[in-house]
């Protein structure tokens, strides 16, 4: 799995004083002051990026390459500035994905075209230049002649990974030695201890490139409501009330290495979703990051709901139930009980990007269902989609099967 969560064993701690400030009030996200001491040039405004750099960019940006996984170009899609793209760094947004797996009867599940919302709602994305082809080994002849105004790179990602590696910062510096002006955002796991408001400082500075701050501040605004409604339903939960909710990778990886399964520990951010926005408990009480473990281990944990992820394939919840290879986790009360749930197919998500409600929300559905029973997950995914892209009720049911989350239209017990 390149996917999600590159996260540092205290995140817990600090994501929790956030949230609680956070969902407090439920309060939009300040606009950053401008670089003290700098006066742009005419023509230029002065924008402090996440390293505290102040970077000149024009006003006029016609020309923007982007080193990211989705979200900077998400971000600029909710500010209509997407057409300024003129170059990628991630072989991930210009890829449709397909996904099949069999069942024990004999039949094959199909998954086809699935892909980053970005991409969807931007297929031109899927033809313009890429200038790195893995990691960040970017192709720097490539980007100059590309011409760009601006480069934004987002430290984090699965392009680029961690602020101190040394390829990263030698990307960084290249870059600005070429002349080009750089702003660089830091997701999450570019910190030693991340929390979610790192997504909305860097969509602050996006939208300060663009000259486009309320736009930004509102869409940050929005995302935190998503969190802070899953907070206020459960927060008051007594602790031995809580049901136990395993993360589950269903990847061929781990099955070819003799295990049934990936799974998620107490140090990670999946766990932090689980324990400090939905208020349940992880089912795996031990640390560790995308830990292989056996069938015998996924039966002794015996969760009482399963949440599949992204890893190395999409993994809805039919797969659980009906592929062959699963068969000995039957007896799992979460599958006899049918509450296995999926999140979206997110590919190189290693940050997390704008869609990281929908990983909240799908696991509060899952986990209280009577809480949340006013909340149909298939319309909410719908409004979700249309409140951050500004899509209609056609493309956003389209980016629901794009993200192959068809899945929760079913009836089943904590699908709606």
């Amino acid at each position: 799995m390149r996917a999600s969560e590159v996260y540092g064993g205290t995140a817990v701690a600090v994501l929790l004083v956030f949230l609680v400030a956070l969902c407090a009030g439920c309060i939009g996200t300040e606009q950053p002051a401008e670089a003290p001491g700098k006066t742009a040039e005419p023509g230029y405004r002065t924008v402090v990026d996440s390293r505290g750099v102040a970077v000149q960019v024009p006003e006029k940006i016609e020309r923007v390459v982007t080193i990211s996984d989705g979200m900077i170009e998400g971000t600029m899609t909710y500010l209509g500035t997407q057409d300024t793209i003129v170059g990628v760094g991630s072989s991930c947004l210009q890829r449709n994905f397909n996904y099949e797996f069999p069942t024990n009867h004999g039949e094959s599940y199909w998954y086809r075209n699935g892909m980053n919302p970005v991409t969807y709602l931007n297929r031109r994305i899927m033809e313009i230049p890429r200038i790195a082809e893995s990691g960040t080994a970017l192709n720097y002849e490539s980007l100059v002649a590309l011409e760009p105004d601006v480069v934004i790179l987002r430290v984090g990602s699965c392009t680029a990974r961690q602020v101190d590696d040394e390829s990263v910062t030698k990307t960084i510096s290249t870059i600005e030695s070429l002349g080009i002006p750089l702003i660089v955002v830091y997701g999450p796991p570019a910190f030693k201890d991340p929390d979610l408001t790192k997504i909305s400082d860097e969509i602050m500075i996006i939208g300060q490139v663009f000259g486009k701050e309320a736009d930004a501040s509102k869409l940050a605004g929005y995302l935190e409501e998503q969190v802070c409604l899953i907070d206020e339903r459960t927060r008051d939960i007594p602790l031995d009330e809580r049901p136990r909710v395993l993360i589950l990778g269903l990847s061929p990886t781990a099955r070819n290495a003799g295990g049934a399964g990936q799974v998620f520990g107490l140090d990670t951010i999946e766990s932090y979703f689980i324990e400090e926005i939905a208020h349940a408990q992880n089912a795996f009480a031990e640390p560790g990051y995308f830990k292989t473990v056996s069938a015998e281990q996924i039966l002794s944990i015996d969760p009482d709901v399963i949440v599949l992820c992204t890893a190395n394939g999409y993994h809805p919840p039919e797969e659980l139930y009906s592929a062959p290879y699963y068969q000995n986790l039957q007896e799992l009360e979460a599958v006899k009980n049918r509450r296995v749930v999926a999140w979206p197919w997110t590919p190189c998500n290693c940050a997390k990007r704008l869609e990281y409600p929908i990983d909240a929300m799908v696991i509060a559905k899952a986990a209280y269902p009577e809480r949340f029973a006013d909340i149909e997950l298939s319309e909410w995914l719908l409004d979700f989609y249309k409140n951050v892209y500004g899509v209609d009720d056609d493309t956003a049911q389209a980016l629901r099967s794009a993200q192959w989350m068809d899945w929760c239209v079913e009836t089943c017990p904590s699908c709606g």
